[in-house]
């Protein structure tokens, strides 16, 4: 692949609507720089952006053409001002918007190096889910000798956040398929089926009756049955459900912590297996369109990530 392609839509609608185009080679400004990709991650807010789903009107199209993309890895090729500590060949890893594209621009200060034990793919994978899994059990404060529930938590955000539990010394307990439940118990994770039936799953595996916290990563009406088990809104936090209000939920939607403090503390995790993230699929940068198909339809084991091939 030469010169310079990002994917985009113009349009809202399916993953039909995506496009790998011809773009200019984007110039670094004072603070940043510019990234050679070697792989993108795939996350929901791809796909639900592309749906418009943050539109103020979805039946029209958006006024430019929409990259899409969040989080990258890949190799320094040019420095802006005022940029030090980076220079070009470094590898490195971090948050970019239109980041499924062969070049993207980013913010010095928030890249973290990529160590030569972690792929490109795998890199990739790790900003979105690791910045928010980390906030999230920040939040909750958890710790040692607690019980934990965590909603979804064979997908990117929540087996992070499981991982991250089971290191502080908490016990457990996490929502998935039948599918996924012996990766689960291979995390050190208390697996239980979703759905109907959930709290009394739940109580069944919990020591003490109900559980000290509850990070919601599914979205998906899980938070009342939540708030019972945890025994009130203040010990639940959500990733993923707008009605969080409605019930005294804390929600957490953005990334506001600064990638190299959360790496400082998870890349020796990573490292040393404590925290693992599979990836569950990979394609090629032009099928980003089969990529967030999948993403979409849900119940995955891990992340999705794009590569760029030469």
């Amino acid at each position: 692949m030469t010169g310079a392609h990002a994917v985009r839509y113009s349009r809202y609608g399916g993953p039909e609507v995506l496009s790998l185009d011809d773009v200019p080679l984007p110039s670094p400004g004072p603070g940043q720089v510019r990234a050679a990709v070697r792989a993108a991650g795939v996350n929901p807010y791809d796909w639900k952006s592309r749906r418009g789903l943050f539109a103020d009107d979805t039946a029209g199209a958006p006024v430019r053409p929409v990259r899409v993309g969040l989080e990258f890895a890949g190799t320094v090729d040019d420095v802006g001002p005022d940029v030090t500590g980076w220079s070009a060949g470094d590898a490195v890893f971090g948050m970019a918007a239109g980041s499924a594209a062969t070049h993207v621009v980013a913010a010095a200060s928030g890249l973290v190096a990529k160590p030569d034990w972690l792929t490109f793919p795998q890199a990739a994978a790790l900003p979105i889910a690791c910045e928010t899994a980390y906030r999230a059990i920040r939040l909750l404060d958890v710790h040692a000798g607690q019980t934990v529930l965590v909603h979804a938590a064979a997908g990117a955000v929540g087996t992070v956040a499981a991982q991250l539990a089971v290191a502080r010394g908490a016990l457990v307990v996490g929502t998935a398929s039948a599918a996924n439940h012996e990766h689960l118990r291979a995390l050190g994770v208390e697996p239980v089926l979703y759905g109907d039936g959930l709290a009394e799953r739940v109580l069944a595996v919990s020591p003490d009756g109900g559980v000290d916290a509850v990070l919601d990563a599914s979205g998906r009406g899980v938070l009342p049955v939540s708030i019972e088990l945890a025994g009130g809104p203040e010990r639940v936090v959500t990733i993923a459900d707008g009605t969080a209000d409605q019930y005294g939920v804390r929600a957490t939607w953005s990334a506001d912590l600064p990638l190299p403090e959360v790496f400082d503390v998870l890349l020796p995790l990573v490292e040393r297996g404590a925290v693992r993230m599979p990836i569950a699929a990979a394609f090629p940068l032009e099928r980003a369109g089969d990529a967030q198909r999948l993403s979409e339809d849900g119940h995955l084991r891990g992340k999705i990530v794009l590569e760029v091939t030469d």
